[in-house]
């Protein structure tokens, strides 16, 4: 009985570190870092589509243990994620391009090349990712955008969910990898600021 209720504390502790979760608020911009998945996209049209934003900023070119996203269809991640908004409504001319990043502090570093270079001031932004992407997505982009505040507005994919997760193999490897690298991943950023 002990050990359940310690396992128990820890999914929790875990789960509530790395899901990450807001309610959509009016903002200046709506990120969506690189993914293979539509559902983010999906999820950013849809608040789009309400006004929530007036821009979305998808990036990626493909992750960087991959030579290539789908040569057949699309050449980067940015253009798959472009394609999921203009299906799902959102106006061609309201989504930003940023097609170099290969992995998530790239997507945060090159999508504020391009707010910058467009003379965009982000005081609000949504991040449109993977519920078990949520933290590490939101401290990258806060460590880039300062001055700006954040609302994390994820999706559940694959059936991973703050509240399975650990229910089943797939699961418990996305989650404790995101946890894992939030550890190894910050290890030398934080170096390189503190240090």
């Amino acid at each position: 009985m002990k050990i359940i209720r310690i396992e128990s504390n820890i999914i929790k502790v875990i789960s509530n570190f790395i899901f990450v979760e807001n309610a959509p608020e009016k903002s200046d911009i709506i990120f969506i870092p690189g993914s293979v998945n539509s559902e983010p996209s999906e999820y950013a049209a849809k608040l789009w589509k309400e006004g929530i934003s007036p821009y979305i900023l998808p990036s990626g070119r493909f992750p960087k243990n991959i030579e290539s996203f789908d040569d057949l269809v699309y050449k980067t991640e940015w253009e798959f994620l472009r394609s999921v908004l203009r299906r799902n409504g959102v106006d061609e001319s309201k989504i930003l391009k940023e097609d170099k990043a290969t992995f998530t502090y790239q997507n945060a570093l090159f999508s504020k090349e391009v707010t910058d270079s467009m003379g965009l001031t982000i005081k609000k932004a949504i991040i449109c990712c993977k519920s078990y992407h949520s933290r590490r997505c939101l401290m990258y982009y806060q460590l880039v955008y300062k001055d700006t505040d954040f609302l994390v507005c994820p999706v559940d994919v694959k059936n991973v969910t703050k509240d399975n997760w650990h229910l089943s193999e797939y699961g418990i490897d996305e989650v404790l990898g995101e946890l894992k690298r939030c550890g190894e991943q910050f290890d030398y950023i934080f170096k390189d600021i503190f240090l």
